[in-house]
């Protein structure tokens, strides 16, 4: 961004210490000129911070629990293999067959989103329930993105469970895959499932859903099994999500690849090819195919086209039919999140989760109408889809990916929009998109209004390769970049096909000598950061009420302590200046960071913990969270409160 003195709405003022804080970063000093570290969005109203951080930070650490501020409590609310059904069996992974799985939650929990429930309105009335804010029911809805058999089955070593995992273990694996729904209630005791309760729904491998979107029935989307490519069993790889204003939420369909074996260049379809290696299947994936064909590339090469898409399903309809929306194009979705203003479009922010990869916009054709369900549901599945350019200045710009457009063409190998849509990536690199180091969660904070990405690493960034929004070489650490479209906040316009943008902050330690490792936060206030305040690896993100981000990490471990929460200001003197909240047991990731409508809970999901080396179902790292020898580590769902009731983290 150009330094001027001129404070308009959507570019940053100036600060004489940009310069200081550019210095101490060293060696990006210069890959960074276009985005200052300190200024940014809501900076019109100066130093009036929103911040209201006042937990007290817990330390850097590794051990095999997980940590919590003094004054907070945790409750255990789900765990892989509670029952979702109102029967008592205990969990027994060795008695554990696909049928019983379908009947219990999944395993490697991730997003979560919270879906109020209005004890006045019943299933189907989703506008109703999400309108009542309830805090204290609702509907869990939590993502269950892969699964680990060394880790859940006896008998396995990590390396024997890839091309050696048995028929009745994939049969498990499929249903403890995809996402569940459970209804939970807070108690005098606490958070608690409610099982038994008829919102309470498993969506796997096997669950029956739609395509649509204007990639439904191309040709590329056909099998053996569905020649109309409008009919798909199952979702997989469900990493983070989203949530709609009209109570439907949104899954995402990220690490599918694995799920497919076969040698893509055995594939007749030279363009199939292509694109079976760029999602990286393998010969050497997991042995599904073996067990259920349409997992085999060389019986059924089109079914990977049908996985990848973002999934949209009614959580307060247990009948309704998921549906895959083509719309919003087809890569390693971490997630889509809504802007959702009344009498203007939808605007949905995502990325595509892996290196070199790239940040996209949906906007709706119609215009979202508070109140009217069928017309809202149509939303999704209308519209265009952009891949995000990030300039050197710090200006940007949305590039459309519409089929006929610039090099979107016959020309290069696209005979329709479904092409564009099925080969997402290569259309957005045709069309000059910025490659970025692995963005992952693109949330909007509902304060300031502005739309912030997370960029999880990229060690694959050779030198020379840097750029202003992605300013490392071998970018071991991470960032966050600040997307700032034109208006004020609260009314900044999301559809204008132009932004600027900031580097927020820089993951990593600020004292590293290795410039690929050090980080750089905005703070203002001297010694603003403690020695705990810093982390790498930024992957989920969320804001609270008062419009404070929310970072989810994952990879701290690599730089010796836990991965977790860390919390901070965006605006104000404390911007950028993280205080660690959360802390996982050893070999875990934190996601899905989820608030209740009044922001007294805090919901998270902690997943693979002890995933070590030589770590087995047999031999586990350790047993969290029941320590309980007879039982393995087990993925769960926390839910976080404060001892007094009051708001998290203030």
């Amino acid at each position: 961004m150009t330094d001027n003195n001129q404070h308009t709405p959507d570019t940053a003022p100036h600060n004489p210490q940009r310069r200081t804080l550019f210095k101490a970063v060293g060696a990006i000093t210069a890959a960074t000129a276009g985005a200052s570290l300190l200024p940014g969005c809501g900076a019109e109203k100066g130093n009036a911070s929103k911040q209201n951080l006042g937990f007290a930070e817990i330390p850097h650490g590794l051990d095999h629990r997980h940590h919590i501020p003094e004054g907070y409590t945790t409750d255990l609310l789900l765990r892989w293999g509670d029952p979702l059904d109102a029967f008592a069996e205990s969990f027994a992974p060795e008695k554990l067959d696909a049928t019983e799985q379908a009947r219990r939650f999944g395993y490697n929990n991730d997003f979560i989103a919270f879906m109020p429930l209005d004890p006045n309105a019943g299933p189907g009335a989703g506008d109703r329930h999400c309108q009542s804010r309830n805090s204290e029911r609702g509907l869990l809805c939590v993502n269950h993105e892969y699964t680990q058999p060394h880790l859940m089955f006896a008998g396995y070593s990590e390396a024997s469970s890839i091309r050696g995992t048995s028929d009745h273990h994939i049969a498990v694996e499929q249903q403890a895959c995809g996402h569940s729904v459970v209804e939970i209630e807070k108690t005098d005791e606490g958070w608690k499932a409610v099982p038994g309760s008829p919102y309470n729904r498993r969506l796997s491998l096997t669950t029956e859903m739609d395509i649509v979107g204007a990639a439904a029935g191309d040709t590329r989307l056909q099998t053996n099994e569905d020649p109309s490519g409008t009919r798909v069993f199952g979702t997989v790889g469900n990493c983070a999500g989203g949530k709609t204003p009209w109570g439907t939420v949104l899954i995402a369909e990220e690490g599918f690849g694995g799920a497919f074996q076969g040698d893509p260049d055995s594939v007749a379809d030279e363009v199939e090819a292509h694109n079976h290696h760029a999602f990286g299947i393998s010969p050497d994936n997991r042995n599904w195919g073996d067990y259920d064909r349409r997992f085999d590339i060389s019986v059924e090469p089109n079914e990977p086209n049908r996985f990848g898409w973002m999934v949209e399903y009614d959580p307060y309809d247990p009948q309704s039919k998921p549906r895959k929306l083509t719309g919003l194009g087809r890569f390693e979705h971490e997630g889509f999140t809504l802007v959702s203003k009344p009498g203007q479009p939808i605007v949905a922010y995502g990325g595509d989760d892996d290196e070199h990869q790239f940040v996209y916009r949906f906007v709706s054709s119609g215009i979202y109408r508070p109140g009217e369900y069928p017309h809202n549901r149509t939303l999704l599945t209308e519209g265009t889809l952009y891949a995000g350019q990030f300039r050197e200045d710090g200006a940007g710009a949305w590039l459309p990916l519409v089929f006929g457009r610039g090099p979107l063409t016959e020309d290069n190998g696209f005979r329709n929009q479904a092409d564009v849509l099925i080969d997402c990536r290569r259309a957005a690199k045709l069309i000059g998109a910025t490659p970025m180091d692995r963005p992952e969660d693109v949330e909007t904070n509902p304060v300031n209004d502005c739309t912030y990405v997370m960029l999880t690493k990229n060690t694959k960034r050779a030198e020379g390769d840097e750029n202003a929004a992605n300013p490392r070489a071998r970018n071991s650490a991470g960032h966050v970049l600040e997307i700032v479209p034109p208006g004020r906040d609260g009314e900044r316009d999301h559809v204008s096909d132009t932004f600027r943008w900031n580097t927020f902050l820089l993951g990593g330690n600020p004292n590293a000598e290795d410039p690929a490792k050090r980080g750089a936060y905005g703070q203002q206030i001297p010694g603003a950061i403690s020695a705990h305040g810093w982390f790498a690896n930024p992957d989920n993100v969320a804001f609270d009420t008062y419009g404070n981000m929310w970072i989810a990490t994952d990879g701290c471990e690599s730089f010796g302590f836990h991965d977790g929460l860390w919390a901070m200001a965006t605006e104000g003197d404390l911007r950028a200046a993280p205080k660690h909240f959360f802390g996982c047991p050893q070999g875990g990731e934190i996601c899905g960071p989820e608030f209740t409508p009044d922001g007294t809970t805090l919901f998270v999901s902690v997943q693979h913990p002890a995933d070590a080396e030589h770590s087995t179902f047999d031999t586990p790292l350790h047993r969290w969270p029941d320590n309980d020898p007879t039982l393995p580590p087990r993925p769960s769902v926390l839910a976080i409160r404060r001892k007094d009731n009051g708001v998290i983290g203030s």
